[in-house]
This record gives structure tokens, C-alpha cells and sequence, in this order.
């Protein structure tokens, strides 16, 4: 049992197959060692054993919240989701903003854990450190936006003020392989296919009553110092001061302009660097600065919501009016998100910007994920040209929004051939209809809106995230675009390993800690180690901190590892890699660039101390990371294991 200050001492261990309720206090070493959030969760999932079905009763869903998760530290509002992905196969977190891990903390636990499977539709209801699972039949079949509705009448509480709700819509009750997990406040989950997971397991919805019982600091004066010096260098930061940064401003949808100005945003599937370098070729007309955070802001913008403790208020609420084959349609929804808007726009041919709200809310009520949604699209797209969906539904055109429109409704329901097809995901597609060619994904989840063609930083982090493809395990544009924390050339490779590498490891402590990701715009380890010490009463070098990071990042390389993948599963796109048959160069600004996997690769392997992308039992003894309970195994010895 834990004795660390942060910390509630108090886990859920759901078993939905038999409707059973534990509780379990915190192993101590595995909170100092893992954290908490991320890393306690992906432990847990660890512990549930890596061979297990992502599909299967063995298969662990962890909601987890972290230390500084519901206090005063800055932007302290997250909650991770950890799981075996149905997408990738790999282990997955997932986090999202609001208010949900908040009142999480603030109803008495540090996280929920479901295992098994419901026979009939359940959700469960949190409040004063108890769960119960109630009937949901009523709900299964009804979209996000309803479902939170119903439950916010039924247990006559408040959105805002002491009730939040996290559900799944059609998308994870049919098991789209990219379904994720959405609150009261459209965030969401949205990557791995959590909310499949949740929808395998028949579990509805979880909706937490808060109570008021927010966590105190061990050491009141440590903490109380790095969080005033935390809010003074995000007032600070051209990026992430209110009410002026970028990030205040327009949101994550600033990067809209950026990107495209210096030729590092894939379009039309990634077979351009911009839709200028697009436009010249094809002599098409799509301007990706009319979904931009400037354009949102100008003239679809009415609100600014913001999550626990942020001064930041980066989600930017739009309403649009939008006719959809005749019939008028209203739209409120946050938010509108830059990888959003790329994915269901340029990288689909589509500058229409009330339709990509439209779009955004859709996928939020069939509970999927956008990223994954506006990329298979895209795929989709090319393969029609292609001419390998000539037989299923005549495919789908470039930039035809009111299609797009219906294909989300009909992939949340699997309703249509193609719908089916999409739900599926890249690596499920490309294998039923031989399109390989035009899968834009690594280990099975699709690439963010930065091209590793200009960014190589971003070549090597989608490779090696421990994800899939991600921009978020290790966000290298901080540096190659913002400068942060120093400006390094986006298009030189060299060093760009363990840079990628460094970025891993401190994302994971915020991922673990669980506080958002953009307070790294301006915090970094100094800010991060004071808040830390002071909530738990530890007294960690930053060194240790940054030591703690790497053994959770190391932790799920070895439960991949033990899953069955090595360093040929730590690959990109063949359009984007140097010496690759089917390689596009960079256009434009980027012109005749590609990205050299191989070198970094090696550099990378080279810092983390692993051979061929495994994990070696020297680094685990190194790191203290022993296995789990449900595992059966006691080291990788440092080499590959056998495939499943």
C-alpha cells in the first residue's frame, strides 16, 4: 500500500464477467517506480499479461489518474486509458482532457480496472470511493451525444459542476478497430481503439459524482513553489501564455498554416508535402489556410472552453450551419483540432471547413477516432483512383464532404461495405483489398498531420512509438517548429534519435503524472521535479525523474516485445523513406527530401541500449523492470520473441 501523498491508496478491480467489485490499495514500489497515470496503467495492463486477445475477457481496461492529477498543478486535468490495442496489438494509452480524470481523484481513486466480459450492456457509476454497475441496454445502440444526455438526466447531476461521463457510441459497440472513448465535453480518447476494447467488453459508459476531496501535497511549500514558477513560464511563453499565446489563441489549429508554409503537411494521402505543392501539380485549388485556427477564429468561433487548472483555454468551440444533401444542419462541438481538421481535410482533398465540424461531430457521437476516420478516407480515396474499390460501393471521391459525411455514420454502424471496410482500420484494409500502397500507418495506426519528409524528428518518433504512429510519445516538432527548447534544422537527421528519445521519456513522466502534454511548451524537469517532490514527499534528482520516464517507456517496449515486435516492426510509409520503391520525394520547400529511417534508426537503438528494437535484459536490470504476475516470462534476453 502506498504511502505517497497524491495518491488516493484506492483501485476498482471490476470483474464485468461475474459483476464484482475489489478494492485494492497501491503497491508502493510500483508508484515510485512507474509514477502513476500512464505508467502505473500500462503497468497493470502489463501485469494482465501481453499475449492476451485485445479482443478477450483477459484483456485489462485501465482508467487512471496520476499523482498530480485534480490538484493545484497546472493544467492537472487528464486521464489516462491504458489497454492491449485492437488496432495495433501493441500496448496503447490514450488521455483526455476536461474534467474527467479530476473528478476521478476527487470521488476517492487513483483508477478503475475492467476485466471480463458483460453478458448483458452495463455502466458504471463512480462516487465516494464506491463503483456499481448498472443496466444499460437502454443506451447500447444510441450515439455519445444521447447516451451522455440520458445518463446526465437519469442521475440528475450536472455537466460542469459535479458529474462528468466518459462513453462509447456505435463505433465501439460494433468494434470499429479505431472506436474511441468521449466525455460530456467531446474529448476524447481517441487513439488505439480504446472504446473498441470498452464496447468487446459490453461496458458502456462510466460516469463519476465528484466529491470535493481534492489531493493535498505532502510538502505544501516544495509543491507551492513549482507551481507558481510553472504558471509563471506558461504566462511567459509565446506559446502557451493566456489569453495572447499561440495556443490560447487559436489552438492546436495554429500549426494549420505553419506546416503547410514549410512543406511539411501531407496531403492527398501524403502523396504531397502541401496542398500548394498539390495544387501546382494537379492545377487543384484547396487552400488549407480556410481551416485554419485563424479562419476558425474569425468566423466560426463561439467559446473557449477550458479543463481542470488551465489558464491556457486552448479548445476552441465552433458552431457552423451546414446543408447536408438538402436537409440544414447546426453544429456546436469542441473542439476543432489541427489533426482533425488535416486529417478529414487537405489529407482528404477537402477545404470546406463547416463540413469538417460537421465531420468532427459525427465522429465524436459514433465515438471515433478523427485521425484514424480522415486518414482511412484518404486511403480510401487513393484507392478508388487506384481502382481497387471499383467493387465496393464505388468507392469514395477526393474532397467529397457530403460522402465523407455519411461514411462516418455508416463505419460507427458498419452499415455499408465500405463502412465495414473502414472500421477495420489501415492494416485491415490494405490486407482485404491488397492496398498496402496506399496504408499511410505504422504497426496499424495512422501517421498525425507533420510529414516526416520535412520533419525527421517526427520520422523516427512515429517508427518507434510504442503506440503506433504518434506525434505525441515524443513530440520533435517542439523543436523543429517552435524552438522549444532550442531550434534544431527539421531537416537534418543526425542527433534526431535522441532527441526523439529525450522527448519520449518526458512525455511519458507528464503522461504519467497525469498532467497535459502542452505545459511542456514551457515547463520542463526543474518545474516537473518540484511539483512531483513536493505532492508525493519523495525527493528525486531530476535525474531519477528522467530515469523514472525511461523505465516506463522501456516497460511497454518490452510488453510490445513480449507481444511479438521487434525493430522491422519500427517502420514508416514506404512513400516517405529514402531508398524505398515506392518513395515520394518532398516538394516544394522540401524538395527531393526523405526521410533516412535507416540512420536514425541505428542512432536511436544506439542511445535507448536496445538490440534490433528489443528490449535487452541488461536495460531491464538497469531500469528494475521485472515481469508480471500474468506475464510467465522473466526476461527478453535481447533478442526477439517469436510471433504469437
Amino acid at each position: 500500500m502506498t504511502d505517497l501523498g497524491g495518491f488516493r491508496d484506492h483501485v476498482a478491480h471490476v470483474d464485468l464477467s461475474a459483476g464484482d467489485v475489489e478494492y485494492r490499495g497501491v503497491d508502493d514500489e510500483d508508484a515510485k517506480k512507474y509514477i502513476g497515470g500512464r505508467g502505473l496503467g500500462v503497468k497493470y495492463v502489463f501485469d494482465a499479461g501481453p499475449d492476451v486477445d485485445p479482443l478477450g475477457p483477459d484483456n485489462r481496461l485501465a482508467f487512471m489518474t496520476g499523482p498530480l492529477t485534480g490538484s493545484q498543478a497546472v493544467m492537472s486535468g487528464r486521464i489516462a486509458i491504458c489497454t492491449k490495442s485492437p488496432l495495433t496489438g501493441t500496448v496503447t494509452d490514450s488521455h483526455h482532457g476536461g474534467w474527467s480524470g479530476a473528478r476521478l481523484k476527487w470521488s476517492g481513486f487513483d483508477g478503475l480496472l475492467f476485466d471480463g466480459q458483460s453478458e448483458d450492456p452495463v455502466y458504471a457509476v463512480v462516487e465516494d470511493g464506491e463503483v456499481e454497475l448498472h443496466d444499460a441496454s437502454d443506451l447500447w445502440g444510441k450515439g455519445v451525444h444521447e447516451t451522455l444526455e440520458l445518463l446526465e438526466e437519469e442521475h440528475e447531476g450536472a455537466f460542469g459542476k459535479n458529474l462528468s461521463a466518459m462513453a462509447i457510441g456505435p463505433g465501439g459497440e460494433n468494434e470499429a478497430r479505431h472506436a474511441c472513448i468521449v466525455n460530456e465535453d467531446d474529448r476524447a480518447s481517441g487513439r488505439g481503439g480504446t472504446g473498441c476494447v470498452m464496447g468487446n467488453k459490453g461496458l458502456k459508459a462510466v460516469v463519476v459524482k465528484s466529491g470535493t476531496k481534492m489531493p493535498k501535497p505532502a510538502d505544501s511549500d516544495t509543491f507551492g513553489e513549482g507551481a507558481r514558477q510553472a504558471m509563471q513560464v506558461i504566462q511567459e511563453s509565446d506559446v502557451t501564455a493566456p489569453n495572447e499565446g499561440a495556443l490560447s489563441m487559436y489552438g492546436t489549429n495554429v500549426l494549420m498554416n505553419i506546416t503547410e508554409e514549410m512543406d511539411g503537411h501531407p496531403t492527398k494521402n501524403g502523396q504531397y508535402t502541401s496542398s500548394f505543392a498539390m495544387n501546382e501539380v494537379e492545377g487543384t485549388d484547396v487552400e488549407a489556410e480556410k481551416i485554419s485556427g485563424e479562419n476558425v477564429r474569425e468566423n466560426i468561433l463561439v467559446d473557449e472552453p477550458t479543463c481542470h487548472s488551465c489558464p491556457v483555454a486552448c479548445k476552441k468551440e465552433v458552431e457552423v450551419n451546414y446543408k447536408h444533401k438538402g436537409q440544414d444542419m447546426n453544429v456546436r462541438m469542441e473542439s476543432y483540432e489541427y489533426e482533425s481538421a488535416w486529417a478529414l481535410g487537405t489529407n482528404s482533398g477537402n477545404d470546406d471547413r463547416d463540413s469538417i465540424a460537421v465531420m468532427i461531430d459525427r465522429c465524436n457521437d459514433m465515438g471515433l477516432d478523427t485521425i484514424d476516420m480522415g486518414n482511412l478516407l484518404a486511403m480510401a480515396m487513393e484507392m478508388t483512383d487506384k481502382g481497387k474499390l471499383d467493387d465496393l460501393d464505388d468507392g469514395v471521391d477526393w474532397g467529397d464532404e457530403e460522402h465523407m459525411i455519411d461514411l462516418i455514420e455508416e463505419t460507427g454502424h458498419r452499415s455499408s461495405d465500405l463502412g465495414d471496410l473502414l472500421a477495420k482500420g489501415a492494416e485491415g484494409m490494405a490486407d482485404e483489398m491488397d492496398a498496402h500502397d496506399c496504408r499511410l500507418d505504422v504497426k496499424g495506426q495512422t501517421i498525425a498531420a507533420y510529414d516526416p519528409r520535412c520533419m525527421k524528428g517526427m520520422g523516427i518518433g512515429y517508427a518507434t512509438s510504442n503506440r503506433g504512429a504518434c506525434h505525441l510519445r515524443g513530440y520533435t516538432p517542439a523543436a523543429e517548429i517552435l524552438g522549444i527548447p532550442e531550434k534544431v534544422d527539421p531537416y537534418e537527421w543526425e542527433g534526431k534519435g535522441e532527441l526523439c528519445a529525450t522527448f519520449q521519456d518526458l512525455h511519458a513522466i507528464s503522461d504519467s503524472f497525469d498532467i497535459c502534454k502542452f505545459n511542456a511548451f514551457a515547463e520542463g524537469i526543474e518545474e516537473y521535479i518540484k511539483q512531483y517532490n513536493g505532492m508525493t514527499g519523495r525527493d528525486l534528482s531530476e535525474n531519477e525523474l528522467m530515469t523514472a520516464g525511461e523505465r516506463v517507456y522501456n516497460l511497454e517496449r518490452y510488453y510490445n516485445n513480449l507481444a511479438g515486435f521487434d525493430g522491422s516492426d519500427d517502420s514508416l510509409p514506404g512513400r516517405f523513406v529514402e531508398g524505398d520503391e515506392e518513395a515520394i520525394p518532398g516538394q516544394r520547400g522540401s524538395e527531393g527530401e526523405l526521410c533516412e529511417l535507416a540512420e536514425m534508426k541505428e542512432e536511436y537503438y544506439s542511445h535507448r541500449g536496445w538490440v534490433d528494437g528489443v528490449v535487452t535484459d541488461e536495460t531491464l536490470e538497469d531500469l528494475d523492470i521485472t515481469a508480471g504476475p500474468g506475464t510467465g516470462v522473466s526476461g527478453s534476453g535481447g533478442q526477439a520473441p517469436a510471433d504469437d
